[in-house]
């Protein structure tokens, strides 16, 4: 058991990809999984030992997990909260092969108890999606929502949003999409994460400021549970519908299939889909077995999904570049010296890439959004430059992007590293930005290749963070850890800003930049 809990241990906490000198054990069955099933932890001893199956899990979003698996990969398994977009996604090139739901959970509002009194909506079953459009216009309503091209909650969402305010009672459709309403919803929304495990980290950081949070039961559930809130979350089921994650099993390697009916059976039994509730909070897939008392028992009515993968693209792209609050991330980009060659032109590609040269499926979701206004800063031995990008048309060989692909394309590294001197400007301008334009989604973005050696160290960078404006401090800082870049002093300025390091010394930086795009 020694090198199976090893591996496993790496694998649940999301190091999969990093190399191991653990042989991989000859059971081993590897799952694309969804990152909201780190939770299913606990379970995995007993699965194996059920199954005879060793779940390998390798973490990604819902809609990148899904192009993985049309593009092609070597995983067995998939098991994501939803099929739906990937159904829609592989078209008649069927790449599942079979699925099974194992576990539900609808896409829900919590509220704060002291709001939803306010609202009268507290013990109420006929809150609608309109009214919390109305109390989000107001200014009455905040909330916080992940971003729906990079993770399920928020997909579900706008979804159910805009097929509660189409109100024809079939599936969406592109006439359906009404911006103005969805904009009155969406202005309410002042937090925004690329996963659901993120946002409920962040809303409990800054749940003050806050009047609710859009994700699923099981984490809302868990959020009222985790003694971590000022005050509990009403969970809010809005009378026209909602959409459920039903989190199916789905099998992609055909010589893979016993193992796959021998998960299904143990994960589908009574007891196990017991333990599957307590343990996650989820709902029982099994109607013959009745949720605990902590779940509502109200019938939930279940918004009818888009038949239309074009519907899909549509709403998403009308969410980023229309609909939600524009972004303005602030880059702080190394260019000493180390980053001569081909780190320097592995950066100028992450980069370009988010003007529109990544075609992929999630690539188009990814690039930079109309309104949005990005800042760059280049350093080396000092601050080197600052320069902001207004992207009034999105199109990719439009100016705008243009201008933005050329700049990058000239940048030249040579000096030494003053990390701590370029964050501290990044603070000052996104800091004097928000001031100026508080409805935006503000973040921090710092990639170096290496340790400080100029200007002021971490500790006067975080004397001076404890300066700052509280608002400015509320803006979080993306680290992204590469080349010699010192992981502990990376992840003490993530977490003091209440953000999160990203590991690009075993992924490209293209991908690790692209999955930051869901963060801003």
């Amino acid at each position: 058991m020694g090198a199976a809990t090893t591996l496993l241990a790496a694998l649940l906490t999301g190091c999969v990809g990093t190399s191991t000198s653990t042989p991989e054990p000859a059971n081993t069955i590897h799952v694309l999984a969804g990152s909201e099933l780190k939770d299913l932890a606990p379970l995995m001893p007993d699965i194996e030992k059920a199954t005879g199956v060793h779940l390998a899990m390798t973490y990604t979003g819902t809609l990148d997990g899904a192009e993985r698996i049309v593009t092609g990969t070597n995983a067995d398994l998939a098991w994501y909260a939803s099929s739906k977009y990937l159904n829609l996604l592989q078209g008649s090139n069927r790449k599942v092969l079979a699925q099974q739901p194992i576990m539900l959970s609808p896409v829900i509002l919590g509220v704060k108890d002291s709001t939803a009194r306010s609202l009268g909506w507290a013990n109420n079953s006929a809150v609608t999606w309109r009214d919390i459009a109305v109390a989000a216009k107001s200014g009455q309503f905040r909330f916080a929502m992940t971003d729906p091209s990079a993770s399920n909650t928020g997909f579900a969402a706008l979804v159910g949003v805009a097929s509660a305010f189409a109100a024809s009672g079939n599936a969406l459709t592109v006439a359906d999409i009404k911006s103005q309403q969805l904009k009155d919803f969406f202005s309410g929304q002042t937090l925004t994460a690329g996963s659901s495990g993120f946002l409920s980290d962040s809303y409990v950081r800054s749940q003050d400021s806050l009047d609710g949070i859009i994700n699923y039961e099981s984490i809302l559930l868990s959020l009222n549970a985790g003694g971590k809130l000022h005050e509990k979350l009403d969970l809010i089921y809005p009378k026209e519908g909602i959409v459920t994650a039903d989190y199916p099993l789905m099998l992609l390697n055909s010589g893979k299939r016993d193992a796959y009916d021998k998960l299904v059976a143990y994960l589908r039994s009574a007891d196990v889909q017991r333990r599957i509730m307590t343990t996650t909070s989820r709902r029982p897939a099994l109607p013959e077995v009745s949720p605990d008392s902590r779940f509502p028992s109200q019938l939930l009515v279940e918004l009818p999904f888009p038949s239309s993968l074009d519907v899909i693209n549509s709403l998403l792209l009308a969410y980023l570049n229309d609909i939600r609050l524009p972004s303005h991330p602030v880059f702080v980009l190394d260019l000493s010296g180390s980053m001569e060659g081909d780190r320097l032109n592995g950066l100028k590609k992450a980069l370009t890439n988010l003007t529109g040269l990544d075609t992929s499926v999630t690539g188009q979701f990814a690039r930079f959004r109309a309104r949005e206004q990005i800042t760059i800063i280049t350093f080396s031995s000092a601050v080197q430059d600052t320069r902001t990008f207004t992207i009034n048309d999105p199109d990719p060989r439009g100016p705008d992007m243009t201008a933005l692909r050329d700049y990058v394309n000239n940048l030249r590294a040579g000096g030494g590293t003053a990390i701590y001197d370029a964050l501290a400007e990044a603070y000052v301008t996104a800091g004097a930005a928000k001031a100026q334009d508080p409805n935006r989604f503000y973040s921090i973005v710092l990639m170096t290749d290496g340790e400080n050696n100029s200007g002021r160290d971490a500790s006067a960078f975080l004397r001076d963070y404890q300066q700052f404006a509280s608002g400015t401090r509320a803006i979080k800082t993306f680290t992204v850890l590469f080349g010699e870049a010192n992981p502990q002093e990376l992840q003490r300025i993530a977490s003091v800003s209440g953000g999160t390091v990203f590991d690009s010394r075993t992924a490209p930086l293209s991908q690790v930049f692209k999955e930051i795009r869901g963060y801003q």
